[in-house]
């Protein structure tokens, strides 16, 4: 296995990412506060370059590249916030970029996808492994594979969100970071363990596919089939050997939230908020609505991790959660304030 990164590789991935990734802001909710009894602080990465906090990673990776990793280019696979992220900066640097993405893909983000340049090989994420064709394909044509979390320079990169959240508004007593494959996860954890060692550190991921929650309580990383979920971005199989490593070591729990209950943050961001967000992106906002920890009086970080949805799906997402629950209140409202 890699060295796990440190802190001080996410100083390092800062320092590169100035001039190219946003300093995404941070926004503020009276609602969201009066709602769950803390201060809230919402870092909106929907608003980060290609809409999602992948670009941080997949630059400050390919700055790495020595020279005959540029001229044969790059290779990843990604539903689509990391691969827009990586043909982005692979535009940026000069180098050709290849990018594995599945069938079902939302239609925006395969089409930013090849907007910035790359090639985009289609597969079915159902009955092919990504993972094995990623190598395959590379090997075959000389290209370096990126994977979307499993990557010390990729997380490092991915750190620096959470990075700039703590040092804008101080430290936090609780942290909530979206969950796919962990690299947002391992390098928000790595950033508060350092600029705020008292922080709780909570994953939150898809109910459907919580491989990360049963390999966090089990210690060891637990493979699961492809998770039926809204949230695309999360639709992984299994945590990373360095991200589940870091997970380990940082995080204090993970949660789990439900399609009907991410459709319920959708909503939220865009009433109250005015922020368009993804299902993916609001797994942190729904974890700390319905997870059920205790967070009257704490300050509380919220890392919204992309934006990137098809205005007609969220159209339709939106509108069938809203006549189901005046229909069937299978969904409850988000929790009260807590005592």
């Amino acid at each position: 296995m890699a060295q796990l990164p440190t802190f001080e590789d996410v100083q390092a991935a800062a320092h590169r990412l100035q001039g190219h990734a946003l300093h995404t802001p941070v926004m503020r909710s009276r609602t969201a506060n009066t709602l769950l009894g803390g201060a809230l602080f919402f870092k909106c990465e929907n608003l980060q370059r290609t809409g999602a906090f992948k670009f941080r990673g997949a630059f400050n990776a390919l700055s790495a590249f020595n020279a005959a990793q540029r001229k044969g280019g790059v290779l990843t696979f990604s539903s689509g916030n990391h691969a827009q992220a990586i043909a982005l900066a692979a535009q940026i640097l000069d180098m050709p970029a290849v990018v594995l993405m599945p069938q079902d893909a939302p239609a925006s983000k395969m089409a930013a996808t090849r907007g910035y340049g790359a090639e985009v090989i289609v597969y079915d994420r159902f009955t092919e492994d990504r993972e094995a064709l990623s190598q395959r394909i590379a090997q075959e044509r000389g290209l370096t594979l990126v994977p979307p979390y499993d990557h010390a320079d990729v997380i490092a990169g991915q750190g620096t969100a959470a990075k700039e959240l703590i040092e804008e508004v101080g430290e936090l007593d609780t942290l909530f970071v979206c969950l796919g494959g962990g690299g947002l996860l391992a390098g928000s954890a790595l950033a508060a363990r350092a600029l705020s060692p008292d922080c709780k550190v909570i994953g939150v991921e898809p109910l459907a596919g919580n491989d990360g929650q049963q390999s966090l309580r089990s210690g060891e990383i637990v493979h699961i089939d492809t998770p039926r979920t809204i949230a695309d971005g999360a639709q992984t199989q299994h945590l990373g050997q360095l991200t589940f490593e870091i997970i380990r070591r940082d995080v204090a729990d993970i949660l789990t939230a439900t399609d009907d209950q991410l459709v319920e943050a959708m909503r939220f961001y865009a009433e109250r908020m005015k922020l368009l967000v993804e299902p993916t992106g609001c797994l942190s906002y729904a974890g700390a609505c319905y997870g059920g920890l205790p967070l009257r009086g704490q300050r509380v970080g919220i890392i919204i991790s992309g934006g990137n949805v098809d205005l007609s799906r969220f159209a339709t997402l939106t509108t069938d959660i809203a006549s189901h629950l005046t229909s069937a209140g299978s969904v409850p409202p988000p929790a009260p304030p807590q005592p």
